[in-house]
């Protein structure tokens, strides 16, 4: 998904004079065209992501579009109350774009995981989350989204889905239909979660913003009432959303992500998966479980 972020900021900046980057030494190398062709509008900030966030919002009240770029953990977590006050207090159009969420940065420890930062940043108003499962995706949901006048993060991930879908900003789509139980999917969870459900009979929802939530398409696809949420984090962070779409509707919730549990082992993303339960076996396992199948 880097290369297509690339790609698909240098593009805009051709055609978008308002729009700027921020970069805060992560991926330098990556927007070297982007600092030669556009050096007024492409900035490296450097190690120093709080007031990165704080230009952007200056940025931004001067009607400019700011995209800001790092790791997740020093994006979101470092940066949180600049977000909070500077961007979604003032309701400012600026885009957060991270990689390395939740563990794609395995062999770096701890310090560089970030499976809590979709919780943090839905616990504030206004703020998007859109969770994009391909690079194709991203493209197509970077452009619906980056101009709308609110603060939009983006959560890119090393890991992709095998097929791109026509996905919509702030809308869900139905991949199949079932009556056990209604499975939702978030971003790259859809490879094992098709992989999982392969000869069970589910519906599966796959969603590629999660705020806006679309509790919509939801409500209308739940015909036994029991609901799996398979997400890329800390497992339960879209409880709150999933419960207050379905309010007046009595539901078996069950939610499959990261254990909120510290993650001291090293390796790779993949080793991680397999220790938090996140394989594809393991879904299977989980929702055969909970369907009683």
């Amino acid at each position: 998904m880097r290369k297509q972020f690339v790609n698909t900021i240098e593009d805009l900046m051709a055609q978008d004079e308002s729009l700027v980057l921020l970069l805060g030494d992560i991926g330098v190398f990556g927007f070297r065209n982007a600092f030669e062709l556009y050096s007024e509008r492409t900035y490296n900030i450097g190690i120093c992501e709080q007031a990165m966030t704080s230009v952007a919002a200056g940025l931004a009240k001067e009607k400019m579009i700011p995209v800001l770029h790092s790791i997740a953990p020093f994006a979101v977590e470092r940066c949180f109350e600049q977000i909070k006050i500077d961007l979604c207090y003032q309701n400012l159009p600026a885009n957060i774009v991270s990689v390395g969420s939740s563990y794609d940065y395995a062999s770096l420890g701890c310090t560089h995981h970030c499976p809590g930062d979709v919780a943090i940043l839905s616990a504030l108003p206004g703020m998007e989350i859109v969770i994009p499962g391909t690079p194709a995706e991203f493209d197509q949901l970077f452009r619906a989204a980056y101009a709308d006048n609110n603060p939009t993060y983006f959560r890119l991930s090393e890991q992709s889905n095998q097929q791109s879908y026509d996905v919509e900003f702030s809308r869900a789509l139905v991949i199949q239909r079932g009556k056990l139980g209604t499975v939702v999917a978030i971003g790259p969870t859809l490879n094992s979660v098709l992989e999982a459900a392969h000869e069970l009979d589910v519906t599966i929802l796959y969603y590629t913003t999660i705020s806006p939530f679309d509790g919509d398409t939801l409500r209308k696809n739940c015909p036994s009432e029991k609901v799996v949420v398979v997400e890329p984090f800390y497992e339960g962070t879209l409880a709150h959303e999933v419960m207050f779409a379905m309010k007046g509707r009595a539901i078996m919730l069950n939610s499959i992500g990261v254990p909120r549990q510290f993650l001291t082992s090293y390796g790779h993303a993949k080793d991680h998966d397999i220790a938090c339960g996140l394989t594809s076996e393991h879904i299977k396992e989980r929702l055969e479980h909970f369907l009683n199948v």
